[in-house]
């Protein structure tokens, strides 16, 4: 099993395709994670209410803020 070290923009983009808790978790848990169902419910509630583009997207894997003031 591979452990990851660092977040990148494919593994967000993968995680965003998940249709459900179950799917997430068995990405997570391939990748080395662990996560909890309620971890994974709350993830995918919150990219519910949120669609990034590439540059936010780089901003987001990197530990930014996605949020941009006008």
């Amino acid at each position: 099993m591979v452990m990851v070290t660092e977040i990148t923009n494919e593994m967000i983009a993968k995680a965003m395709q998940c249709k459900d808790a179950d799917e997430l978790m068995a990405l997570v848990k391939g990748k080395g994670l662990d996560i909890t169902r309620e971890e994974a419910e709350a993830y995918l509630a919150e990219l519910d209410d949120v669609e990034l583009d590439t540059t936010q997207l780089k901003k987001v894997a990197g530990g930014a803020c996605w949020h941009q003031d006008s």
